[in-house]
């Protein structure tokens, strides 16, 4: 199973009791596909700023409801669980991010192979010099 993030926006028309029954539909067409849940945030109310006349930012709400879950599902049924997702018609918009191993790992606790550094190339050290020439150089700078 990978790592995901499901993050979407849910229409303004809902009533706090229906925001949760909605939130706990979602939750449940993951755990249909066989998926887990890691994290639930509560859904907030968020206003869109910025609207141009005549551009609808989306789907012409001034606002909605913000709302992410974490959860783990195998990648092969993330396709069938996006097409439960687009039926439901209080979603305005939604993405799906695969989180990267790192991330997974610092959430399971699981240690990654560490990678061995490149080999930086040995240099030679530059030839030091004296606090005396430095001075005098700073003097024939002034001086012009």
């Amino acid at each position: 199973m990978k790592s995901y993030e499901l993050i979407y926006l849910i229409s303004p028309d809902f009533s706090e009791k229906d925001l949760g029954d909605f939130q706990e539909k979602i939750v449940s067409l993951i755990q249909e596909e066989g998926g887990n849940l890691s994290k639930v945030n509560e859904p907030a109310r968020k206003e869109f700023y910025g609207r141009e006349k005549g551009h609808n930012l989306v789907k012409n709400k001034g606002e909605a409801y913000l709302a992410t879950l974490n959860f783990y599902l195998d990648p092969k049924k993330v396709g069938s669980f996006e097409k439960r997702l687009k039926s439901e018609n209080q979603i305005l918009r939604y993405i799906i991010l695969a989180k990267p191993p790192a991330k997974e790992a610092l959430m399971t606790g699981k240690k990654l192979p560490l990678s061995k550094p490149p080999k930086k190339p040995i240099s030679k050290p530059e030839a030091k010099v004296e606090l005396k020439e430095i001075e005098k150089k700073l003097e024939e700078i002034l001086e012009e």
